[in-house]
């Protein structure tokens, strides 16, 4: 009897929660998407392209482009490897889902890649991994996300150090984006899953506007 009490209780939680949702692998690899049952969008107030508010583990959040797909269960929610990292949660955590009203476009973004994936590289950051990432695009980001870009035959992988306004906001075509500055240390982002403020970042001499 106990056990059915236990789970009477789990389903009626979850019912009057219909915003928490089971983490399931994406099948677009975008890092800016995540996907959910069609139904459900609509029992939440959400619409196809909507920009919404993922809520992880230590109390760590993420912006995402919510698109419907009807070939998952109404009580998931697919997304990539980036974003459950950036959320810090693995596939069959728990998150919370709602619509991000406050987002705006962005006047100015600050990025930089993280050491070890660019070691050895002499080509343009912005021409060859930026600006195809986010051109036209409109893709929302949180300043502390990391997020990988392939180009050029190699995955560069970036940390957001800043964004105006913060602490997200939608890369539009009139977003500047700076990507000048020492690379990030891997050791560092690896031993603070927490947000880690960078003191050190100096002068690689690139500003670049997204034009």
């Amino acid at each position: 009897m106990a056990h059915q009490d236990e789970l009477a209780t789990a389903i009626f939680k979850n019912k009057s929660r219909p915003n928490r949702l089971l983490v399931e692998e994406a099948i677009n690899d975008d890092n800016s998407v995540v996907s959910m049952y069609q139904a459900k969008m609509e029992e939440l107030q959400l619409f196809r392209g909507d920009t919404v508010l993922i809520k992880g583990k230590k109390r760590r959040d993420a912006v995402c482009i919510v698109l419907s797909d009807d070939s998952i269960s109404d009580d998931k929610i697919r997304m990539n490897r980036v974003v459950r990292r950036n959320l810090r949660v693995r596939l069959g955590d728990i998150v919370s889902v709602k619509a991000c009203l406050d987002v705006n476009y962005g006047k100015m973004i600050h990025v930089l890649p993280i050491d070890d994936t660019v070691e050895g590289l002499t080509r343009n950051l912005f021409d060859v991994f930026l600006k195809p990432y986010f051109l036209e695009v409109y893709r929302p980001i949180r300043k502390g996300d990391m997020f990988l870009v392939r180009g050029g035959m190699r995955a560069v992988e970036f940390k957001v150090i800043e964004t105006d306004p913060s602490p997200y906001c939608i890369v539009a075509p009139d977003t500047v984006i700076h990507c000048e500055g020492e690379p990030v240390k891997r050791e560092e982002e690896e031993e603070s899953l927490n947000e880690v403020g960078y003191d050190d970042i100096g002068g690689c001499r690139k500003t670049t506007s997204s034009d």
